[in-house]
């Protein structure tokens, strides 16, 4: 008896076992049920309806009195089964849908044919419905549906744009695809829990490292999913595929084919926002000194087999030949290596594309287009120690020279440093400083780009910045003697130019958060606001002081800066009997004014080293969580 007890047990798992397989082998056959008319929740045994937002969408549009629906699978992911419903604002199921044969067929719910769903579970990308609303209706309508990907993976209240309805309303243009919302317009069904953001389900990161060559920017970001731009690249018989993907609003994603890390003469494949829908081009990259990218009047050898706009996202998938010749050059994608070179911006016209804004990333080596392993992209060492060394001498190093020069020649009187006054010594000190880091930052960067650009803001404020810079202890080593006629002249001069490569090293530092390739976050803009801002205050209240300190000098010599910029008296005739008076007003600002320019120096530095700190700080947290 035991032993047919065990049996039974046995032979129990086993039919259990195989109904299981049976459900996820047969998944959605013949579409919805009408049991689930109201819920639209699928009965799928061991499944849940998906938190992360939906990868499918639901556009409507009018025409010629019918709506016209397109279901359609955003980045190329496929669908297997779906329900849709149009309903009215308080939840009524609406309408008519004509049969789509062979791709799906009505149910009925509350009337005739009032319900779509598949009929099949074979893989499907994009379907149109003919929707009929009810005779006579007027009022806005919004269709619903239920979506899976396949058995286990569905996706419960994926809801279109509402359309409204009524006489004399004139047909839509073809719409603009946008991301899908959700609500609980099925009235008996609630999405649960918390829906995360659409990027958290992406099909664009689905068989990177697997099935296709993934490489995004900024670099490491095709693991987590978190890229500004990124291509990824397959075999299709004896073509290939790209898909580009680019978010943060960009205008156009591109990719380019490079026989080295640097961008010119490369061979690009743009994907390009023309207002209501994305378009492939051809474009090739010139070399030095005038960069950028030119359509070129032969566009065979691409294909558009894909395209989306949702949100602040553009997406592209295109179809390259494997062989093509691009300005001359024949560009062999089965046996040459090439670098990538990604690229995507805000800014594209009927003629071309704008400056790389968003992002630019190359590989760090030549690829096999068919290899799917991991790519990573060239170094960013050069530029980040370019960014640190131009912070620390022009946002730490200047300020708290500059400030030691103009206030603070008559305090710590009677006190010297290798036998100087300290406020010069400390000043001539920080002053070699910013000249050493400004030298070695100019050369490191022209060591980086092998060249120099004229187009940008960044580029040319910095160059002169670098040649005043260079000046100043020149002329410093010639001043003339303190009891010089010329003296007054190079006091003007000097104070002159160090205050102008100041202010222009600051617009440069503003001008470098946009730069693609710093990947600096937006926020440094507010740090540097308040830079200015703390740096003008502390100013003025030094200045208000030195008119105060005049005033109760009594009898002393002047020793104000901007007063002393127009004598040549001699040093030795000021008054060294002891510090002007405030002097310890004046030491505490000094304190406080220096703690907060290193501690913003330090937090600046620590930016741009670690940029794209973003990503750094959720790697981190990954590792901590982990």
């Amino acid at each position: 008896m035991t032993d047919n007890r065990k049996l039974a047990m046995f032979l129990t798992k086993i039919l259990i076992w195989l109904a299981v397989i049976a459900a996820s082998t047969i998944a959605l056959p013949q579409g919805a049920p009408e049991k689930i008319c109201q819920s639209m929740l699928p009965v799928h045994p061991g499944s849940l309806p998906q938190n992360s937002g939906s990868p499918f969408s639901i556009v409507p549009r009018r025409f010629q009195g019918k709506v016209i629906l397109v279901l359609s699978s955003l980045l190329g992911a496929p669908f297997q089964g779906f329900m849709i419903q149009g309903r009215s604002p308080d939840g009524r199921i609406l309408g008519q849908f004509e049969s789509l044969g062979e791709f799906a067929h009505t149910i009925n719910c509350e009337g005739q044919g009032d319900t779509t769903t598949h009929s099949n579970p074979n893989p499907k990308n994009v379907l149109e419905f003919k929707w009929n609303p009810p005779s006579g209706y007027e009022g806005p309508v919004i269709f619903n549906g239920t979506i899976a990907q396949d058995y286990g993976t569905f996706w419960v209240g994926v809801e279109s744009a509402p359309v409204q309805l009524g006489r004399n309303l004139v047909d839509d243009a073809v719409p603009q695809f946008s991301r899908p919302t959700f609500s609980n317009t099925p009235p008996t069904f609630v999405t649960p829990g918390h829906r995360e953001a659409a990027m958290d389900f992406d099909p664009f990161y689905t068989g990177c490292s697997s099935t296709k060559l993934c490489f995004g920017s900024p670099d490491g970001c095709i693991k987590s999913k978190s890229c500004k731009a990124a291509v990824a690249v397959s075999v299709a018989g004896d073509k290939f595929d790209f898909e580009l993907k680019a978010y943060q609003g960009a205008k156009w994603v591109g990719v380019g084919l490079s026989n080295d890390d640097k961008m010119g003469d490369d061979s690009v494949i743009e994907c390009v926002n023309n207002g209501n829908s994305l378009a492939p081009y051809l474009s090739w990259t010139g070399g030095k000194p005038d960069y950028g990218a030119a359509r070129t009047k032969n566009q065979l050898g691409i294909r558009l087999l894909n395209q989306s706009i949702i949100d602040d996202t553009i997406y592209c998938k295109v179809r390259r030949d494997a062989r093509t010749v691009v300005n001359g050059r024949e560009f062999d994608l089965s046996n040459k290596m090439y670098f990538l070179l990604i690229a995507a911006g805000s800014d594209a016209s009927g003629q071309g594309v704008g400056y790389h804004d968003i992002t630019y990333l190359p590989t760090g080596s030549a690829l096999s287009l068919a290899d799917v392993s991991d790519v990573s992209g060239a170094s960013r060492t050069l530029i980040r120690i370019h960014g640190a060394f131009m912070i620390a001498a022009w946002i730490g190093a200047v300020s708290i020279g500059t400030l030691l020069a103009r206030y603070y020649r008559q305090t710590w009187m009677g006190s010297s440093m290798c036998g100087k006054d300290v406020w010069f010594a400390w000043h001539r000190l920080l002053m070699m400083i910013t000249w050493a880091l400004t030298i070695a930052a100019v050369v490191l960067i022209w060591v980086e780009l092998e060249s120099w650009s004229s187009e940008l803001p960044h580029a040319i404020l910095g160059t002169i910045t670098t040649i005043l810079c260079f000046l100043q202890p020149i002329g410093a080593f010639f001043r003339p003697h303190p009891g010089a006629s010329k003296r007054p002249l190079f006091n003007w001069l000097h104070w002159l130019g160090g205050n102008l490569a100041h202010i222009i090293a600051i617009v440069t530092i503003f001008f470098a958060v946009k730069l693609g390739k710093a990947e600096l976050p937006h926020f440094v803009d507010y740090i540097l606001a308040a830079y200015v801002v703390f740096h003008v205050i502390v100013h003025l209240l030094l200045s208000i002081m030195g008119c105060l300190s005049e005033r109760s000098a009594d009898g002393r010599v002047a020793s104000f800066p901007m007063k002393d910029l127009n004598t040549g008296r001699n040093a030795s005739h000021m008054d060294r009997s002891g510090d002007y008076p405030y002097a310890v007003f004046r030491k505490a600002m000094l304190g406080i004014y220096a703690f907060v320019v290193i501690a913003i120096t330090i937090v600046l530095i620590l930016i741009t080293v670690f940029a794209p700190i973003e990503e750094t700080w959720k790697a981190f947290r990954n590792r901590n969580s982990s």
